[in-house]
């Protein structure tokens, strides 16, 4: 066990003078707020955007297990 802790002490040693950078969050409020019609806007956009290729594709699987010369051999 005195091996394990030399090792946890060799590592604290090094990381001990490593610089680590501090994150940048900050408290304050938005500058621009957004409207209601704004946000809906945008949170139709983003579930168009990202269910809606994924809707398709799965709206048409029978489709595209029957096409020709798709299928594995």
């Amino acid at each position: 066990m005195s091996g394990l802790n030399r090792s946890f002490n060799l590592l604290r040693g090094v990381m001990k003078h490593q610089i680590i950078p501090k994150a940048n969050i900050s408290a304050k409020p938005a500058k621009h707020v957004l409207s209601a019609a704004e946000q809906t806007f945008v949170m139709v956009t983003m579930f168009a955007t990202v269910l809606g290729p994924s809707g398709w594709v799965l709206a048409n699987l029978e489709k595209y297990k029957k096409r020709p010369g798709g299928g594995a051999a």
